[in-house]
């Protein structure tokens, strides 16, 4: 079934979609888990990162034209695994700098912009540690680049082959979750416990394990939400939102070099209901999965 190009609105940009990356979110989403947050309609077209061009604009766009190559992200509304997306004219439309190829371009929005939240709640400073839990992730291996920049002393879990991997990033001590208890481990290395632990795995009851290895004053920031308190620790809960991430500078300072997304695999538009099932199926535990055009 083919559908003609969906018009852009007033404020509105149609984009033609160049790569699109896959997150967690989508599967959620196509698959109903978030239903009672995010309710979708059914037929549904996922993907909420992108990178493409601007094929037209809508009445009242003042800051894009026909031609510019840009970057995306389309919040829970979805519809970027499509060669046409309707996004706003907004902070979540942003240019995609030459020097960043739009496969990296579509892994960047939802996973750089989240980092960025959760850095701002996290308040770290020079000489603080912390430990990032689900390092390897998009998030996590952003958040451990950005701390480690800041002067922060990165410990991270991560799996023996991805070990390498997130030391290159900064992390300073590594726990291998998959043959250690990371709690214990954690402690044998920062007895005292840790300023900050940011937890991108664990919610509900499962979060009190991190909980215990912030020390008095410490925080534990966690992107999944619930409970209020753990083991007397009132987690601080990040949600990201495009108007305080920042699209923009992220992209630059990709582009720069100075921050890096890994782009674990990439599959041809034809192929995207595969990398969807492989995605749920957890493939690829490290950097991000994108489908191009």
């Amino acid at each position: 079934m083919t559908c003609p190009p969906p018009s852009p609105g007033p404020g509105q940009v149609q984009v033609r979609v160049q790569a699109a990356a896959l997150n967690t979110i989508d599967v959620k989403l196509v698959t109903g888990e978030l239903r009672a947050m995010f309710p979708v309609t059914h037929p549904f077209v996922p993907g909420v990162d992108a990178a493409g061009v601007v094929a037209a604009v809508g009445e009242g766009v003042t800051r894009f034209a026909a031609g510019d190559e840009v970057i995306a992200y389309a919040g829970a509304a979805s519809g970027m695994i499509a060669e046409y997306a309707l996004v706003g004219e907004g902070p979540e439309l942003v240019r995609r700098p030459r020097a960043l190829s739009p496969a990296h371009a579509a892994a960047l929005p939802m996973a750089a912009m989240t980092a960025h939240c959760v850095l701002a709640a996290a308040a770290l400073e020079p000489g603080d540690s912390a430990l990032v839990i689900g390092a390897t992730g998009g998030v996590g291996a952003l958040v451990v680049q950005q701390a480690a920049e800041l002067g922060v002393r990165v410990l991270a879990t991560a799996a023996p082959a991805d070990t390498a991997y997130i030391r290159a990033l900064g992390a300073h001590e590594t726990i291998d979750h998959t043959a250690v208890d990371t709690l214990s481990a954690a402690r044998r290395l920062h007895p005292d416990g840790l300023d900050v632990v940011v937890d991108l795995i664990n919610a509900g009851p499962a979060l009190a394990s991190p909980a215990g290895l912030v020390r008095p004053g410490g925080r534990l920031v966690s992107t999944l939400y619930d409970p209020a308190e753990v083991d007397g620790v009132a987690p601080v809960y990040v949600r990201m939102e495009a108007s305080t991430g920042d699209l923009h500078r992220q992209a630059e300072r990709v582009a720069a070099g100075r921050m890096s997304i890994e782009v674990a695999a990439t599959y041809p538009f034809d192929e995207a209901p595969q990398a969807m099932r492989d995605l749920a199926e957890g493939q690829y535990t490290r950097g991000k999965i994108v489908i191009t055009f």
